[in-house]
């Protein structure tokens, strides 16, 4: 999944750094968990993994990748192959109305908004796929193991039919070619690592008393909330019929907005962040523009770490809108490291 700040590229920094700093360690806290690439790298690397997200879209993500350790068998559902029968399904062969449909009214063309996030027909088929795997859930035929597998494998779907540049913060006025593609689901990958591992959803004050020998934070480096460009992730996750505004079909998030993304809040943040964690050790992803600057973070750092024992990682780092003026030094992606006092 496309995700802004994605840490895929950076998962071999990560590495070398766990295994110079810290090798014995047994278990990790992701705090922002986003997209999940580097909660399955700990999970992958078989350490208990503890993730977190206040998004619930990224959470559902979670629940399937990291919180089971085997596919469910829905034995109880007496579908042998539920993603199959899902891609197959139309709204002809469900008790479903077109006027339940959310996103096929409220984000494709066949609504009177007009929005043009999806083809009508795709629209359509994520509304009967969300509704069916509800309804599922409903009848008890389905436990939350299942509920989540098949939620978040419609959720790993969207973004491949979606007529957008790569977040859902607005539509392309032009069909893109991707978005005459047919949504299909695919099974998602599921690896074991025999621990038992744990999903919240929280905001993260609340789950840094949580108890790992890692505490991976990567917080939003600038004012750029994530709910706006993730929306209807959001809402096709939630499903629950939201009041909706502008152009765009924006869901309200105002009770939602992080401390990071503030310049006023970031530092108080931050503060929070390293004096109430938990953890041995702390592993924080930034950069060199962020609302906080590198100075500023480096003496958060240092004065809750053991002595000599806080580290400072840089990264060059493509920027990829070039349109932003670069500072002398360039982007720079950014590791701090300590083990706390």
């Amino acid at each position: 999944m496309r995700y802004i700040g994605g840490k895929s590229l950076l998962l071999g920094a990560i590495e070398q750094i766990i295994n110079k700093q810290m090798p014995s360690v047994y278990s990790a806290l992701d705090l922002f968990a986003g997209s999940g690439a580097v909660s399955r790298y700990f999970k992958k690397k078989g350490l208990r993994t503890v993730t977190n997200d206040f998004l619930y879209f990224s959470y559902v993500l979670q629940q399937c990748s990291i919180g089971l350790n085997r596919t469910p068998s829905f034995r109880t559902l007496g579908i042998k192959d539920p993603i199959r029968y899902l891609n197959g399904l139309r709204i002809q062969d469900t008790d479903f109305e077109e006027s339940q449909c959310f996103i096929y009214n409220n984000y494709t063309p066949a609504g009177e908004c007009k929005r043009m996030y999806f083809q009508p027909a795709n629209g359509l088929k994520i509304d009967i796929i969300r509704l069916t795997i509800e309804k599922w859930r409903m009848r008890g035929l389905i436990d939350d193991k299942g509920y989540y597998y098949l939620l978040s494998s419609l959720l790993q779907a969207v973004p491949y039919v979606a007529n957008i540049t790569g977040v859902y913060s607005a539509y392309l006025k032009f069909w893109d070619a991707r978005s005459y593609h047919i949504m299909e689901l695919k099974k998602p990958e599921i690896i074991s690592n025999g621990k038992k591992n744990q999903c919240l959803n929280e905001d993260y004050v609340q789950v840094l008393d949580k108890r790992c020998d890692l505490l991976y934070a990567d917080p939003p480096y600038n004012s750029r909330e994530y709910l706006p460009n993730y929306h209807i992730l959001e809402t096709i996750a939630r499903y629950d019929y939201p009041q909706l505004s502008g152009v765009t079909g924006m869901r309200n998030y105002q009770g939602q907005k992080s401390a990071f993304c503030r310049k006023s809040t970031v530092y108080d943040a931050f503060e929070t962040l390293l004096r109430d964690c938990r953890c041995r050790y702390i592993l924080i992803s930034y950069n060199n523009e962020g609302l906080i600057s590198t100075d500023q973070l480096s003496r958060l750092c240092e004065k809750y770490a053991c002595e000599h024992t806080f580290c400072l990682f840089e990264y060059d780092y493509r920027r990829y809108k070039n349109k932003i003026p670069n500072s002398k030094e360039g982007l720079k992606e950014q590791l701090y490291f300590l083990k706390r006092r």
